[in-house]
């Protein structure tokens, strides 16, 4: 998972029953809950419970729906997304930082929470904590009396936000880490900020756990068992006694669990139990994203995933935002899929949220605002093959309240809502919500239309949970609708929907082929260009026809129809081109080396023979470019395909003028990649004229050989 190796609206989603607590901000530390949630009352004769079932903090959780990330640290000013632990405290210098606006931004586009990297992976504490000097007291911010968590915690308290911690498991930077007075630390540091922050709905443990570090100045390699290491049982008692109503994401003896990937994907089948024996491995990461029906626990996931390819905030991504349709897209494949939404939003070395992450995620929340506005059943007749005894009517599923629902009964497991309108209506969106509390029943569901006097299946799926969203192909319009539900116990569900998502237009396609002719879909209208990283308007260049651009840059495209309206921008980056490249040497090949330089990153060259085995790392790669460039850096993309096996973790990059001699441009780690299989842009510390590089992959995230979909550089 991240393990990480490192992130509705009310009549949608639902209000949140968090307890509320006096509020005692002015005072030196805050109070914790006074009381754990209670469970939602059942009407009389509701069906048994069948199997798992959530606690009411998970209840809580996720009728949140959705909630931010903020990941602010050293990392914000050195490029980089996992410090090594010795960088400087005076590094950390926020000027403008505004924790009411960076809370205002995410308010406004309808988040219901925040969690802040109080402690990444390189040690760094945004808040005083008393066990250790590197932390913000020691920074020149405010002249070391700044307190970023609290800063935070108290503007999501005046903005009705919920707040929540993440608090790195490994520590680059402690001396100790890898031995048991580390542990003692882990703790201390958590209980500071369970008792002195208020109300937390969430503690985030992050799965990265050892490798690499400074460790106080060893600058060696630790490992743990992360299984036995922390102390987790005393973890858990802690969260339980001094914050009864957070949940903690971790591995499957916390509360919540990681979707198995960082880019917004779920599976279509997505349940909320995994069995009593689940362990969080590996192997198992991807099947417990997409959990186990019948498991034995409830274990919710989790989608995090950052508006920027990377987790904190990098100048070189500014226009590499997601679009508000993208976002739309991640909100359907977290939220249509029973997960909670943890969207990032890296704050810039000055402390403020990105003009562009703010605005892209308001539009999201317009557009989705817009498409559940109205339920077009909300007020139709509504009938059921089969209705318990009780206060279940099949017109409760339109009420849009959770405490009240349709049931079957006991001897029903699968049964018909048709509901009927009086006129026409067109719709291709999808929503069900299960009542958790009874378990997540439902196995399989489809949706008819009439048509020609004729029922027409347009949906049909398994899993529903506490919420289930799905976008049909093209919008169908009818009178009436069935809705089939399958379950080996009589099904029940909360609340259904249907609605009509807003005309958009969708951003073009970019591309550029390997001599360097750039390409842009037209799309529904004129496609307008830039080429200098500003956003298109009306008045920028026309794209009729391809264009060299070998030299690489930054495009930026978008629609534009007849009325002048403007869809979304697309943006692609581009370096060098590799027209006249080609493979010099390499150590060792089993897909051919120079797929690592054909700009399709389907292809890879790869050390691994299916008959004869891995080609272990160290390999190298070298590369005549041609003619000879000035560099300023290089790019690695790693492979695509959905597994991490022989993705490249370190290496180095040599240039040479002549191919004989040679100069170390760069050595380092690539952070965080196989949770995040990004293009990695990486500058030189110093420009470089060279027409030759070799790059050599030393170390990979899984198996033993290399694989490498892409390699360029970045020319000046």
């Amino acid at each position: 998972m991240k393990v990480h190796i490192c992130s509705h609206w009310k009549r949608i989603i639902g209000v949140a029953t968090l307890a509320v607590v006096g509020s005692v901000m002015n005072s030196p530390s805050y109070a914790r809950p006074v009381s754990a949630l209670k469970a939602m009352k059942l009407p009389a004769n509701s069906p048994a419970p069948f199997g798992a079932v959530p606690t009411p903090a998970q209840v809580a959780w996720h009728e949140m729906g959705n909630y931010a990330f903020l990941h602010f640290g050293l990392n914000t000013y050195t490029g980089r997304e996992w410090g090594y632990g010795d960088e400087s405290e005076t590094l950390f210098n926020p000027v403008d930082f505004d924790a009411n606006k960076i809370v205002g931004d995410l308010k406004a586009a309808g988040f219901k929470g925040v969690v802040l990297t109080a402690k990444h992976h390189d040690g760094f504490c945004l808040w005083p904590s008393k066990y250790t000097g590197h932390s913000v007291k020691n920074s020149p911010w405010k002249n070391g009396k700044g307190d970023v968590v609290r800063e935070i915690s108290e503007a999501c308290q005046r903005a009705g936000l919920k707040f929540g911690v993440y608090l790195s498991p490994w520590d680059r930077n402690h001396a100790e880490y890898g031995r048991p007075a580390y542990v003692d630390y882990y703790h201390n540091q958590l209980r500071e900020l369970l008792t002195n922050y208020g109300p937390l709905f969430m503690v985030w443990m992050d799965g990265a756990n050892g490798g690499d570090g400074y460790y106080g100045g060893a600058r060696e390699k630790r490992s743990i068992d992360a299984r036995t290491y922390y102390g987790m049982e005393e973890i858990r008692k802690m969260v339980s006694e001094l914050q009864p109503n957070a949940v903690i994401f971790g591995d499957e003896r916390a509360d919540i669990r990681w979707i198995g990937n960082e880019a917004g994907q779920s599976a279509d089948t997505v349940w909320a139990t995994i069995p009593g024996d689940a362990v969080t491995t590996p192997a198992t990461e991807q099947p417990l994203g997409h959990g186990v029906r019948d498991g034995e626990k409830w274990h919710p996931a989790e989608v995090d995933v950052s508006i920027r390819p990377g987790w904190f905030y990098h100048a070189a991504e500014d226009t590499r935002v997601k679009t508000p349709q993208q976002l739309v897209d991640i909100y359907y494949n977290a939220i249509g899929r029973g997960a909670d939404l943890n969207l990032n939003f890296p704050p810039s070395p000055k402390g403020l949220l990105g003009e562009t992450d703010a605005k892209n995620a308001r539009e999201m929340r317009r557009i989705l605002d817009e498409t559940f506005a109205d339920n077009l059943v909300s007020k139709v007749k509504v009938t059921a093959s089969a209705t318990r005894q009780g206060d279940f009517a099949a017109k409760k599923v339109l009420d849009e309240r959770r405490d009240t629902f349709w049931a079957a009964p006991d001897e029903a497991t699968a049964a018909d809502l048709i509901f009927e309108t009086p006129k026409p209506i067109t719709f291709d969106v999808v929503m069900l919500q299960e009542v958790v509390e009874l378990g997540q029943r439902i196995r399989g569901f489809s949706l008819d239309i009439w048509e020609n006097n004729d029922w027409r299946e347009v949906l049909n799926q398994q899993s529903v949970g506490f919420k289930r969203l799905d976008r049909l192909a093209a919008p169908v319009t009818t009178t009436k609708v069935r809705l089939h539900l399958r379950a080996p116990v009589a099904p029940v569900l909360a609340t259904f929907g249907l609605y009509l998502q807003p005309a958009t237009l969708d951003a073009p396609k970019i591309s550029r082929d390997r001599d360097g002719m750039l390409r842009i879909s037209e799309g529904r209208g004129t496609v307008r260009f830039t080429l200098d990283g500003s956003e298109p308007t009306a008045t920028s260049p026309l794209f009729d026809n391809p264009i060299a651009f070998a030299e690489g840059g930054t495009v930026r495209a978008r629609v534009f129809d007849a009325r002048g309206n403007g869809g979304e921008v697309a943006t692609a980056s581009f370096g060098h081109s590799k027209g006249k490249w080609k493979v010099v040497s390499v150590t060792a090949e089993v897909g051919p080396a120079s797929n690592a330089i054909d700009d399709d990153p389907k292809t890879l060259w790869h050390t691994h023979d299916g008959q004869k085995g891995e080609i272990a790392p160290p390999q190298t790669i070298t590369v005549d470019m041609g003619e000879a460039l000035t560099l300023k850096g290089f790019t690695y993309l790693p492979r695509q395909d959905g597994t991490t096996r022989g993705m490249v973790t370190a290496g180095r990059l040599e240039v040479s003028a002549d191919g004989q001699n040679w100069m170390e441009a760069w050595h380092g780690e690539f952070s965080n990649v196989a949770a995040n299989p990004i293009l990695q842009a990486v500058n030189f510390p110093v420009v470089q004229s060279a027409r030759y590089f070799r790059f050599t992959g030393d170390k990979v995230a899984e198996a033993n050989h290399i694989a490498i979909a892409e390699l360029g550089v970045i020319a000046q």
